[in-house]
């Protein structure tokens, strides 16, 4: 008798050990991702881009608003001084140090997508919060703006809303891209918040009466944000994009002084890809390669955090 209740028993007492052992979701997920090569790959490049944003002043070897080589470039004849000691990549066609301003463009390049991803995520969680929260006709009509947004192709409407500023600058084109984000973020958020409203502790909550205030901003929210977060750091990668073809269009920042990829990318690609075409691949690779970690890190943490990948 003994002998059977022992083997009942085992079974059971590696269940509580196991629980015991448990890790939390986002722990779980980073756990995941540690075992990931994707996801170590996109972190890699992330991160190193990050260091030079962050510390590109410091990097550059000269002054990225220096004209050192102006009276060697002669615009008229197609010369423009490429390689040489001291100028690993050249220069660019006022004479300036292009490595340099590689680098420090990748700190203007950080800022426009960050800011226009945190300027899509805060207004897409309101417009969300308030449609998942509330229903009934504010969800109807909030949502019906939203539909009307999503059904623009989201280049489209970059272009539309830098089109509607008088005088393009770096912010027309922080203010466009984020934009775009708008609508995914609040249809994200509105459908995790629609999820939790009929979960347990929601309803546990509502039935001992506490506020619907607290319900949303205690419960319902902190526990739809992870897709939120995950579409976060894709949207970094889009909107490094979206900023660079609005340069490229016209719509960007007109100041040829400002070392940014899209800039730069707009400026060489346009005017000298048949005198210089390094200069427009440069920016055009690190467009690429950014994007392409974003992306990578971005895909590793949406599979990471799904319930559905979890053993």
């Amino acid at each position: 008798m003994n002998t059977l209740l022992n083997k009942k028993k085992e079974p059971i007492d590696k269940l509580a050990a196991s629980s015991a052992k448990g890790h939390s979701l986002g722990g779980e997920a980073l756990r995941r991702m540690r075992r990931s090569p994707v996801a170590i790959t996109g972190a890699v490049i992330t991160g190193l881009f990050l260091l030079v944003a962050i510390f590109a002043p410091l990097l550059a070897p000269k002054d990225p608003y220096e004209r050192y080589l102006q009276s060697q470039v002669i615009l008229g004849q197609g010369v423009i001084p490429g390689a040489q000691p001291g100028f690993p990549l050249g220069v660019d066609d006022f004479g300036r140090d292009y490595l340099s301003r590689l680098l420090v463009g990748a700190q203007n390049t950080l800022l426009v997508g960050v800011l226009a991803t945190i300027i899509g995520v805060v207004v897409g969680m309101i417009i969300g919060g308030l449609a998942g929260a509330f229903g009934g006709w504010v969800d109807t009509v909030l949502m019906r703006l939203v539909d009307v947004m999503l059904s623009v192709p989201s280049l489209l409407l970059a272009i539309s809303v830098a089109a509607l500023f008088q005088k393009p600058s770096q912010w027309t084109v922080i203010v466009a891209v984020s934009m775009v984000g708008v609508p995914i973020f609040a249809r994200l958020l509105r459908g995790s918040m629609l999820a939790q409203r009929n979960s347990d502790h929601v309803l546990a909550a509502t039935s001992l009466g506490v506020k619907r205030g607290a319900v949303v901003l205690r419960h319902m929210l902190p526990n739809s944000l992870g897709p939120v977060i995950v579409q976060a750091t894709l949207t970094l990668a889009t909107a490094i994009l979206e900023a660079a073809a609005l340069s490229f269009l016209g719509l960007g920042d007109p100041d040829p002084n400002r070392a940014e990829w899209g800039i730069m990318l707009s400026r060489s690609a346009r005017q000298f890809l048949d005198i210089r075409p390094e200069l427009a691949y440069y920016p055009a690779i690190a467009i690429i390669v950014v994007a392409l970690g974003f992306t990578l890190l971005g895909e590793s943490l949406r599979e990471a955090l799904d319930p559905k990948n979890r053993r």
